[in-house]
Order: structure tokens, then C-alpha cells, then sequence
């Protein structure tokens, strides 16, 4: 009976294995007494694969653990890589579109420049091209190329002021050593019968706004001063300039009692042949002397091929000497001046020239310049 009972003890053993594994070795050689072989291989079998089975979970256990230690710090470092990277790629994206709207707006400014040159300064159907255009300092410089002849220009970054050749102040003046100064608003130099001489091209819109500006001073003042229009040294507007350039030069030389009159006349609209019947120029004188000018001055010889732009150096000598660098340009005594196109402040400019101011200094003239190019 008592092997009947351990046995039974041990086939309930067998049939809840849970807890074999809770039985001490002692107790377990106990327990199997009295057990057939057939149990208590079974019961072995049971322990054994409950062991296996306890340290599989173990190292299953053991291992998602290190995983996860092991994982951890790349999965941070892969969290912070992408954050770093969507980070780049949305600053690349935010300059990339600054980049972009920049360049548009430096289009716009370059094409409005070329658009307003193009209307304004020269004639139509001219052959002009912008190129070089880039910003320098708070300023956008580009060059201005009308048939073979380049003009270095600038424009501000808003687009509201133009710079036709300006006068580089750290460098030479060209043709000489010297420095060119920067046009001042007074003259230095006094004379009892002031030197003032309007350097333009004969169809600039802004050199026939300076003549049509001094022209009532020049009336104002009479032969208190001596007044001469000359011209910069080269041509912007064709060969319809260069015709007029030489028209004007030759009038002023062999005609200079009619020359004020022409030229108010030509300020109006134009027209040279109808303002040269109306002062009563001579045809003769007029064209003995266009002829001799220029092969004196080789300016046919010299006239650019594509009938644009050419050299024009009757007065180049002078332009070089003033530091003359566009349409209009004011020298008083020899000195280039600064001075508004309107005939007050154009009276005030020459009128600073004199040793002793006469009366016709303090009288009243138009303070509102005149429109540019032709018209009233």
C-alpha cells in the first residue's frame, strides 16, 4: 500500500510538471522510489524539457534586453540624425527661395535700367546691351555698350538713381596724373568775365534740359560772361548726333550771334533745317566749314562702322583736362561744377564765378527745370 501511495504521489508529479521543477534533488530521489523505470524516465524527460524550456526564456529574455540597450543610443542617434537633416533640407529650401527671389529682382532692376537708358538717353532703334551687371558695395555697376563704345554705369538697389559714368574718386583722371575731383557747387576760381562752357551731346534728352536751363541766364547775364556750348568726346544717338554735333559747332564758330537762337529753336523740336531757315544761317559758311572740321578733326575717318556711337574729339582735350564724364557737364573758369538744370540755381552756379557779382545775380529766374529733351 505505501508503494502504491508513492507511486501515485509521483504520477501526480508527472501530471502537473509545473511543479517538478520545484522538487530538490534529495526529495526527487524520494519521490522516485518505488516508480517503474518507464516513469521514471518520463518524469526526467519532463524535468529536463521544463529546465530547457526556463532557459531558452532566459536568454530570450537576456537577449531582448541587450537589444534593446544596444539599440537604444543608434535609435537616438538616428532621431537626432533625421531631425538634423529635415533641418538642412528645409534651410537649404528657405535660401534656395531667397536665392531665387534675389536673382528675380536683380533681373528687374537690370531690365528697368536697360528700359530707361533705352527710352531716354539714346535714340531709338539704338543697338544697346547692358552687360557686367553685379552689385559692388551698396550699388549695382554694370556696364553700358552701345556699338563698339563700353560706358561703365551704376544704379542704386532701389532703381531710383542712375549713374551715368560717374567720376571714380580714388582714380585717375584719364589723360592725366592727377586726381579728378569731385564737381564742387562754387567756383573756386574768380574772373571779372567768368568762362562757362555746357559740355553736352546735341541730342541727349539731359543736355537739351541744361540748354533750354541756360539759356535765360545766358540772356540774364549777355556779355558779362563768356558762354560756349561744347561737346564731350563722343556720340550716343548716331549718325543723327554726329551730323548735329558738327551743325552746332560750326554755327557757334562762324555765327555765334545766331547761335542762342538756333539752339532755342532746336530745343524745341528738333528740327535743324527748319531752325536754320527760321535764324537765317548760312548755308555756305555752315557747310565750307563742317567740311574743314572734319578732316581736321578725322571724325568721319573715326566714325564707328554700325553708326551708333563714335569718338567725337574736337574737344577732347578739354574733356580730358575737366574730367568731363557725360551729357551735360558745367565748367565754370575751368572748373566742373554741380549745379541743378533748372535757370535759378544754374544763375546761382555761374554767378559764383564772378570777382564781383553784378545785379543781374540777385534777380529771379525760374526755380522748376525744365522737362528733358525736346519740347517746353
Amino acid at each position: 500500500m505505501k508503494r502504491n501511495k508513492k507511486k501515485h504521489k509521483a504520477v501526480n508529479h508527472h501530471k502537473n510538471p509545473e511543479k517538478v521543477s520545484e522538487i530538490k534533488p534529495a526529495e526527487l530521489i524520494a519521490e522516485t522510489e518505488g516508480l517503474s523505470n518507464e516513469d521514471v524516465i518520463i518524469l526526467e524527460s519532463a524535468i529536463k524539457n521544463d529546465s530547457e524550456s526556463n532557459q531558452k526564456e532566459e536568454k530570450i529574455e537576456k537577449h531582448r534586453k541587450n537589444n534593446l540597450i544596444e539599440h537604444e543610443p543608434k535609435n537616438k542617434r538616428n532621431k537626432i540624425f533625421v531631425s538634423i537633416f529635415l533641418l538642412l533640407v528645409i534651410g537649404s529650401y528657405a535660401f534656395s527661395f531667397q536665392e531665387k527671389v534675389a536673382a528675380k529682382n536683380v533681373v528687374a532692376l537690370k531690365d528697368k535700367t536697360e528700359k530707361y537708358i533705352k527710352e531716354n538717353l539714346v535714340q531709338p532703334g539704338t543697338d544697346l546691351k547692358i552687360t557686367d551687371f553685379a552689385k559692388e558695395d551698396s550699388l549695382y555697376k554694370f556696364t553700358v555698350k552701345v556699338g563698339s563704345q563700353e560706358i561703365v554705369s551704376y544704379v542704386t538697389s532701389d532703381g531710383k538713381r542712375l549713374l551715368i559714368n560717374p567720376i571714380d574718386l580714388d582714380g585717375e583722371n584719364k589723360g592725366s596724373d592727377s586726381k579728378v575731383p569731385a564737381p564742387a557747387a562754387e567756383a573756386t576760381a574768380k574772373k571779372d568775365v567768368p568762362e562757362v562752357e555746357l559740355f553736352v551731346m546735341s541730342l541727349c534728352p539731359y543736355g537739351i534740359q541744361a540748354e533750354k536751363g541756360i539759356l535765360p541766364v545766358v540772356e540774364k547775364l549777355g556779355s558779362k560772361i563768356n558762354f560756349a556750348v561744347k561737346f564731350v568726346d563722343y556720340t550716343l544717338h548716331g549718325k543723327k548726333e554726329f551730323d548735329e554735333n558738327l551743325n552746332q559747332y560750326c554755327i557757334q564758330k562762324e555765327e555765334p550771334e545766331k547761335f542762342n537762337d538756333y539752339l532755342a529753336c532746336f530745343a524745341k523740336d528738333g528740327d535743324s533745317v527748319k531752325c536754320a531757315t527760321q535764324t537765317k544761317i548760312s548755308k555756305e559758311k555752315n557747310s565750307s566749314c563742317v567740311s574743314a572740321t572734319d578732316k581736321e578733326f578725322k571724325l568721319t575717318e573715326n566714325f564707328s562702322a554700325n553708326g551708333q556711337t563714335s569718338p567725337f574729339n574736337i574737344y577732347k582735350d578739354l574733356n580730358d583736362k575737366y574730367g568731363v564724364q557725360g551729357s551735360p557737364g558745367l565748367v565754370v573758369n575751368g572748373q566742373l561744377l554741380e549745379s541743378g538744370r533748372d535757370s535759378a540755381s544754374l544763375l546761382k552756379t555761374i554767378c559764383s564765378g564772378f570777382t564781383n557779382q553784378p545785379e543781374e545775380c540777385n534777380e529771379s529766374l525760374p526755380s522748376v527745370s525744365p522737362t528733358p529733351g525736346f519740347g517746353g
